[in-house]
């Protein structure tokens, strides 16, 4: 029970922070991360990331019953395809940053690969990021395009809606979803300036050697 209770803090915590610094606004964005048990919690539907009360958190069971806390966000089925294709999984954040929205509706945006290899970082924590189509929210369609990936991408843009990331830990999966968005800002202030990015066989040393999907 305490290592759940400080992983209601975590989040809570994390979320706050994400908030705080123009990540994700209003109602917007969600993070789920494993209990020791093999369920879920999970930020709530309709809840503000910036006013998470640690209490009121979704709790669910191993078999993604609703056993405590608020109604779970509507985009739960997002979360549960990274769970399911990938086992390494211990927390998936999701936000309408700004910027990785912006990158989604350009048109030369590649599908397979969204972003391109600006860092180093942005390949350790990411991989290739995946385009998927344009979804409604809460769309239970969303999740099966994320399982015709088979769990060979950690980070996807859905188009016109924002990033999702699934991580080891809560902690990693916030830290890629935040170099996804900060990759995205640099892509966009690049746009026209034809950028020394890393070479293929640079990006793929990265990716190997950190065990990204490149």
């Amino acid at each position: 029970m305490r290592a759940e209770t400080r992983l209601r803090e975590d989040i809570c915590r994390l979320a706050r922070s994400i908030f705080e610094r123009g990540l994700t606004g209003g109602a917007s964005g969600n993070i789920s991360a494993r209990t020791p048990d093999g369920g879920l919690l999970v930020t709530p539907t309709g809840s503000s990331m910036g006013a998470l009360d640690p209490a009121r958190l979704s709790r669910l069971d191993a078999q993604g019953r609703l056993i405590g806390g608020d109604a779970p966000t509507k985009e739960m089925a997002l979360h549960s395809a990274f769970y399911d294709t990938r086992a390494g999984a211990g927390a998936v954040a999701h936000l309408h940053s700004t910027h990785a929205v912006a990158v989604s509706m350009l048109p030369e945006t590649d599908p397979d690969c969204a972003l391109p290899p600006l860092t180093a970082y942005s390949v350790m924590r990411l991989g290739r990021v995946k385009l998927l189509p344009f979804f409604r929210p809460g769309d239970p369609a969303m999740g099966d395009a994320v399982r015709g990936l088979a769990g060979a991408r950690a980070a996807v843009l859905l188009a016109n809606h924002g990033p999702v990331v699934a991580g080891e830990t809560l902690e990693a999966a916030v830290h890629a979803i935040e170099e996804l968005e900060e990759t995205a800002r640099l892509a966009l202030l690049l746009r026209g300036c034809n950028p020394v990015m890393l070479t293929p066989a640079q990006a793929r040393d990265v990716a190997d050697t950190f065990g990204a999907a490149w």
